[in-house]
């Protein structure tokens, strides 16, 4: 082979060598794919022999399985290295530039793909609304907000320079073009790093370059809020979502509530932290972040142990450390954590190994005597290398919580879904070898009418049940939310009638959290139990119905409770508010308000100011998302008893003439296949 051939050009962001290792930990994952696989394999055989209502059931069902993409997303200190890892993960070195400029706004999402060639399928890049853009750079964003209600003038100040720079940029970069972007969106059938590049990274400015320079690197960075790439993966053995954030320091703040909503899309987050940067209360953005998920939602990945000088005792320290810091602030203490390089893990994707810098080198030989044994004796130094990368096991707690929290509850409620579909078109099938005067059923219109109104029943009666769930949590939350505010205020007088107004004054807003977790715990409590309790009388009434309509014909229906679908976290607490920043505007608001009722009064106009948009975030948007979930579950179970009633409806006017049809062959052959497949479903209900 022409040695020339092997030689990628500079945009292919694709390795030229790779370890053998790279499924290394997605063993859990592979098990769940093939689980899968089997599973819709006994969707299919029953469709085969299935009429056409009871089809539809198990179309919608083969779809929800196939479209299934667990997500991860990543979050990470600054300079932490986390696009590197999200590289690394994704088997891809230099897949999405690890430098993008702290002013661009967008979560990367990159959709991998089963693949036997690696090969990049499609991109696509949302642009921001005329409402982010004018929130934006009329009011500096939440950062400009927060600081205008604290009064900060030094702070305003210096984002109005900023948001006139980046009027400037955006103007030269896009001219006429800018306006008809807004909330557009750009849809490629390929990708590559200069067309990555071009939509999340600013570059440089272009003061002093020719004018074509403008169609290259950055020049839609300014206005892009998110980009999807959708790619073949050799290493994964599902699709799966990897989101990279922008974080929770930006200068603006957009790139906050981005990041925020990112979290509330995925169960699982990674935290990738700095092996040389210990977590401190500089980071707690990023703490806050994670104080609102639990313990089993988080893995903490902390990155660069090839920047130690002795990883090998310094880890211990490192733990013990970030431990200590998430119990004083509320963290999830119970965290995963787990030590690695991406530097290392992406030096053997690219065949790099031996240009690796000399201290990298040094640390690794160092964690490779402290980690090495005898079970790696016959690696090759590529798959060693990989494994003390910590990327193995990165992938092995991401793929142990996709499967045990997402993958397993999707298979086994899908497979009693399909048996209910199954088992109803049995009774089917006896309604219509049995004809119509041998069930002694009731008329069929009336069937179909009292259906329809157990429909209409329970439908409403959840809203209604959890409509008095959600007012009484928006009526705790605001009862929260009012305490913290008289006990800061009072406190705020305490500290005036002791020490006066010269003297500093700080309150920690980590209690009105507090109180607003607790009281949304007690809400999704409640509504599961709401749930649980109305989807089993649904249940109850429909086997009844059936038995009432069809007689004994139909006992064999197993009707399965739906399962409850679990509730997202309350991210949205994590948004910050200007109590969390004691050092910088919350000086210069003291020092601008005179007088105790002054301090007071300006006290409870901050907060309120402060809070709304995560109250409304809370009471408003988790609030109808949870909603909306618990009724669309409900839904569903209805449309699939439809179908099957409809089936056993028109079996039952086919009576006699289709009687021939099940007397020989043919309904041998349905009924061993449906047996077949039945067995497959109950194998994942058992």
């Amino acid at each position: 082979m022409n040695m020339e051939n092997q030689i990628e050009s500079a945009t292919d962001i694709r390795a030229s060598a790779r370890p053998t290792n790279l499924s290394a930990g997605l063993e859990p994952l592979a098990d769940f794919a093939r689980k899968a696989r089997r599973l819709d394999g006994a969707l299919s055989a029953l469709h085969g022999v299935s009429g056409e209502r009871v089809q539809r059931s198990l179309a919608r069902l083969q779809e929800e399985l196939g479209t299934f993409e667990p997500s991860v997303t990543l979050l990470g200190q600054v300079k932490s290295g986390k696009t590197s890892l999200v590289n690394a993960m994704a088997g891809w070195a230099d897949l999405l530039p690890s430098d993008v400029n702290p002013w661009t706004s967008v979560v990367t999402s990159l959709h991998l793909e089963p693949g036997e060639t690696r090969t990049e399928n499609k991109a696509c890049f949302q642009f921001m609304t005329e409402e982010e853009w004018d929130r934006l750079t009329t009011k500096g964003g939440r950062i400009g907000e927060m600081a205008g209600r604290a009064g900060a003038d030094s702070e305003l100040q210096k984002i109005r320079t900023q948001i006139e720079e980046m009027r400037d940029r955006s103007r030269q970069r896009l001219g006429r073009k800018f306006e008809l972007l807004m909330g557009q969106k750009h849809d490629y059938g390929y990708f590559d790093k200069n067309l990555i590049e071009r939509y999340i990274c600013l570059g440089d400015d272009f003061d002093d370059e020719d004018s074509g320079a403008v169609d290259e690197q950055g020049r839609f960075a300014d206005i892009t809020r998110a980009a999807d790439l959708y790619l073949n993966c050799q290493s994964v053995p599902h699709r799966l979502c990897l989101r990279d954030t922008p974080g929770v320091n930006d200068t603006f703040m957009m790139r906050e509530q981005i990041t925020i909503q990112a979290i509330r899309d995925s169960r699982i987050c990674v935290v990738v932290l700095s092996a040389g940067q210990a977590l401190t209360s500089v980071d707690m953005g990023l703490i806050r972040m994670i104080s609102n998920l639990k313990s089993r939602e988080v893995v903490i990945f902390v990155n660069r142990i090839d920047e130690l000088a002795d990883p090998a005792n310094q880890i211990a320290e490192i733990e013990a450390s970030i431990r200590q810091t998430l119990e004083a602030h509320h963290g999830p203490q119970e965290a995963e954590i787990i030590f690695g390089s991406a530097y290392w893990a992406n030096k053997v994707l690219t065949g790099g190994m031996e240009d690796m810098d000399p201290t990298s080198s040094a640390a690794l030989l160092n964690w490779a005597e402290a980690s090495v044994n005898a079970s790696h004796a016959k690696a090759t130094p590529q798959n060693m290398v990989w494994e003390l990368s910590g990327l193995p096991a990165l992938n092995r707690a991401v793929s142990e919580r996709i499967v045990a929290d997402l993958g397993t509850p999707l298979l086994q409620r899908i497979a009693a879904t399909a048996t209910t579909a199954a088992t109803g078109q049995q009774a089917a099938n006896a309604v219509m070898v049995q004809g119509e005067g041998s069930t002694g059923g009731a008329n069929m219109h009336d069937v179909r009418t009292a259906f329809e109104d157990i429909c209409q029943t329970h439908m409403s009666a959840l809203e209604e049940e959890a409509g008095q769930v959600l007012d009484s949590f928006r009526e705790r939350a605001d009862r929260a939310h009012a305490t913290f505010t008289d006990r800061a205020t009072h406190a705020l007088v305490d500290h005036l009638e002791k020490w006066g107004e010269d003297c500093h004054w700080e309150y920690d807003p980590a209690g009105l959290r507090m109180l607003l977790r607790s009281a949304y715990s007690v809400m999704t409590s409640r509504l599961q139990s709401a749930a649980q309790s109305r989807y089993e009388a649904a249940v109850q009434d429909v086997a009844e119905l059936l038995y009432d309509g069809f007689g004994p014909a139909v006992e064999g229906i197993q009707l399965a409770v739906p399962g409850v679908p679990q509730p997202a976290s309350p991210v949205a607490l994590a948004q910050s508010i200007a109590l969390d920043f004691n050092d910088g505007w919350w000086a210069s608001w003291w020092r601008r308000t005179r007088g105790y009722k002054a301090f007071a009064k300006q006290f409870r106009k901050l907060i309120a100011g402060e809070t709304e948009d995560f109250m409304t975030q809370l009471k408003t948007v988790q609030t109808a998302d949870a909603r909306a979930a618990i009724l669309a579950r409900l839904q569903g179970f209805f449309d699939d008893q439809r179908d099957i009633l409809l089936e056993i409806s028109a079996c039952r006017r086919g009576g006699g003439d289709m009687q021939a049809l099940f007397a020989g062959d043919e309904a041998g052959r349905r009924q061993t296949e449906t047996a077949t497949a039945l067995e497959t479903l109950r194998s994942f209900t058992a």
